[in-house]
């Protein structure tokens, strides 16, 4: 175990830590491999390895949580904000030993991108680029997005997929001294994580096929530039208001199995600190509820299990007598499309879910929805985006649509009947803690919107 660096200096509140951020030129070139074999590698030297994940993921900071032994934040700039991104950054600075930032699409994309969150926190980014089928490419490839912008700090390259040791040279060759080549990772398939239809499968599904996956990920490595600590990264403090305990006294009811996994480590950390109780329970396995205020269904892949959730009678009749009480739900995708009436799968079979909300679900292959949002609910606006695979029709008229980001075109439709609040979108909670509290106690009832959505 490595001695631990001094941190944090008080007088200037600023906590120093080494950083690096994990980019690439698009989707697919192996981050994710990459990042869990870097915070695995180092946590088994004994150091404490923090992993941030940009943009709003579920699946990544699973297996990310599992490599580094600890909770992996999602930040992102426009749905967290810069003060919560500086806040949680400061808080990892002052605890570890090393953070490492995940980051999105390509290092480019988005507003903001995941270059504009390393600039903004002077996080030096490590390139990582699947070389397979070029060499001095790779290269320029490298050398033209390190040149793009002069804020942001490109440390070297990661040449991932790499076929031989000439090909590693070819590259390192081309880069000509200009930017260091950190490792090159030979092509083996037994060290890429397990993927499927929104992405990677959940951690939880395969979780000694990605501790097998770990330890070969570090031999793969092999004790490269890329395993030196990268240089210490100046985090400053931000003030942050402490949540009010507007849950005091209210147990919240979470759905969490195989059907219902897409839940930010932040929003349950919030809603805690806002004095809820939280009481987990499985919608496919338990037979009852628990006795809770409120229910919160996550998203999730409700579809690769709808005939254990329909066949669930006793779950699906608590849960609607919970409603007949207009008692609080929140329902976000997966936990929405549970709440129709009836969810048709992948392979065109319908089986019936709650019915709490008149309407039908299924799913349509590889065409989707994604994108950032704000809800605009009638608590008020709280970030959120949208990312899934499926659609619905014959629903009532929503009291309100979801913003894009970026277009003027209505979101995603937001529900409201009794206590119940249903939409494709998925909350970031720290984005308006007071809204959330009222969701979860008392939901505003309005009048529905003029026009009802057929299919979304």
């Amino acid at each position: 175990m490595t001695s631990k660096t001094p941190h944090s200096d008080q007088a200037n509140a600023i906590a120093y830590c080494p950083a690096l951020f994990l980019a690439a030129p698009a989707s697919g070139q192996g981050k994710t491999t990459i990042t869990a074999a870097l915070a695995r590698y180092h946590r088994d030297l004994g150091r404490k390895v923090r992993v941030f994940k940009m943009g709003p993921d579920y699946l990544d900071p699973q297996i990310l949580e599992q490599a580094s032994g600890q909770p992996v934040t999602q930040l992102d700039l426009w749905m967290a904000g810069p003060e919560y991104c500086r806040h949680q950054f400061y808080l990892a600075a002052q605890q570890s030993d090393l953070i490492l930032v995940e980051g999105a699409m390509g290092v480019f994309d988005g507003e903001p991108s995941s270059a504009d969150l390393a600039a903004t926190f002077n996080i030096p980014i490590a390139l990582v680029i699947d070389v397979k089928g070029m060499a001095q490419t790779a290269a320029a490839v490298a050398l033209g997005l390190a040149s793009f912008r002069d804020d942001v700090e490109f440390c070297g390259l990661i040449a991932n997929n790499c076929g031989t040791q000439r090909h590693a040279q070819l590259i390192d060759d081309a880069l000509a001294g200009r930017m260091p080549l950190l490792a090159n990772l030979a092509r083996d398939p037994e060290v890429s994580l397990p993927e499927r239809h929104l992405g990677l499968v959940q951690a939880h599904e395969v979780r000694e096929e990605l501790e097998h996956r770990f330890n070969l990920g570090k031999a793969w490595l092999g004790g490269q530039a890329i395993c030196d600590l990268p240089k210490p990264v100046a985090f400053t403090s931000q003030d942050i208001a402490a949540p009010q305990k507007l849950l005091q006294g209210t147990t919240i009811g979470i759905a969490r199995d195989a059907a219902f996994s897409f839940i930010y480590s932040a929003n349950t950390r919030l809603l805690e600190a806002m004095g809820a109780k939280l009481s987990y329970f499985s919608p496919l396995n338990d037979q009852h509820l628990p006795d809770v205020d409120a229910l919160w269904f996550a998203g999730g892949y409700p579809e690769l299990h709808a005939k254990k959730l329909a066949g669930n009678s006793s779950m699906l009749k608590d849960i609607r007598r919970f409603n007949a009480l207009q008692k609080p739900i929140l329902a976000e995708c997966g936990g929405f499309l549970y709440c129709l009436e009836k969810l048709t799968d992948l392979d065109d079979t319908t089986y019936p879910m709650v019915g709490i909300l008149a309407g039908q679900g299924a799913m349509r292959g590889k065409r989707g929805c994604q994108g950032m949002q704000a809800a605009m609910l009638p608590e008020g606006e709280v970030r959120a985006h949208a990312h899934h695979r499926s659609h619905s029709q014959n629903t009532p008229a929503p009291i309100a649509h979801g913003q894009r980001q970026r277009h003027p075109a209505p979101g995603e439709a937001i529900y409201r009947q009794q206590g119940l609040t249903a939409s494709y979108l998925h909350l970031f909670f720290p984005s308006n803690p007071q809204a959330v509290a009222q969701l979860f106690t008392k939901p505003l009832q309005t009048t529905h919107s003029s026009a009802a959505i057929g299919s979304i």
